[in-house]
């Protein structure tokens, strides 16, 4: 079976921080493992099935129970999918799909009909918005709106700028296991401390083979196909994916852009009160909604 994970032992670290995450948590929720052409899929599922659906899609080298802390409060209002991305260090499958073609997209579009979800939304951070945006791109029925959270896939940074402020820090911490490196990667790619991401992270970082593919933009012509509503939330000082930049790219292609926030204080990673601000965002459009 194929493994991204470098060791047993070191896939047990990992998946026991992923347990402890959930853990810490406190709340009640359904694990589930879903079949798909590309693999299992784990989805932990929080929340009455009477209220509508909602999926939520972490980032790069993420997993399921970060999303549920991230998008917390949601669950008052929605049923809750957070998933497991496929060859992330998590519960799903390692198959590792192209960001070049439609993959990403028919997987998430495979899962979303195996949990027989209709009208659903979707929340995703960061590479969860690239795999999102490729949702929309293979096929938007059963798709009702998207929040986007300082996505991949619109705009990239400077690239000497992240190898310089995260690619290398990175690599020192590989070579010397100091985590001092692991908390400068940090400090220029969080808007606040994360205990948990230096811990994650720093096993991650030794005992996952990451993708370093570079991240493709999403072309005009396809973009102003989508038809379901966007909601755009960037970070002004954003390394990875430049918030301000991001916004002149979208209003030019996105047709379907129905709300931008520009988060003026945050680095590609948002802080709580941000987190809070997100959500009241995605609240706030299923109560206008109703009214």
């Amino acid at each position: 079976m194929e493994t991204f994970y470098k060791s047993e032992i070191g896939k047990r670290e990992i998946l026991k921080l992923y347990d402890q995450k959930l853990a810490a948590l406190k709340i009640d929720c359904l694990a589930k493992d879903i079949e798909t052409s590309f693999g299992t899929t784990h989805v932990l599922i929080r929340g009455n099935a009477s209220k509508p659906p909602l999926v939520l899609v972490h980032g790069s080298n993420g997993c399921a129970p970060i999303a549920l802390e991230t998008y917390s409060g949601l669950e008052k209002h929605f049923q809750i999918f957070a998933i497991d991305v496929l060859a992330q260090p998590n519960k799903s499958a390692a198959t590792r799909l192209s960001m070049k073609n439609e993959a990403y997209g028919q997987w998430l579009h495979e899962v979303i009909d195996s949990l027989n979800l209709k009208n659903v939304r979707l929340a995703g951070f960061s590479f969860g918005g690239l795999v999102i945006f490729k949702a929309l791109e293979y096929e938007e029925l059963h798709i009702k709106e998207v929040f986007l959270s300082a996505p991949a896939y619109i705009v990239n940074g400077n690239p000497l700028k992240a190898l310089f402020k995260v690619f290398i820090p990175m690599k020192r911490y590989m070579l010397s296991k100091n985590k001092k490196y692991v908390r400068a990667f940090l400090k220029e790619l969080f808007t606040e401390k994360d205990t948990f991401a230096v811990d994650f992270l720093s096993k991650v970082f030794l005992h996952f083979k990451m993708d370093f593919t570079p991240v493709p933009v999403i072309k005009t012509e396809s973009a102003k196909n989508i038809k379901t509503p966007i909601t755009l939330i960037a970070a002004k000082n954003d390394l990875l994916f430049p918030g301000e930049k991001m916004i002149k790219r979208a209003k030019k292609i996105f047709p379907s852009l129905k709300h931008i926030l520009l988060l003026e204080n945050s680095k590609h990673v948002q802080n709580s009160l941000d987190n809070k601000r997100i959500v009241q965002v995605i609240i706030d459009s299923k109560l206008n909604e109703i009214s």
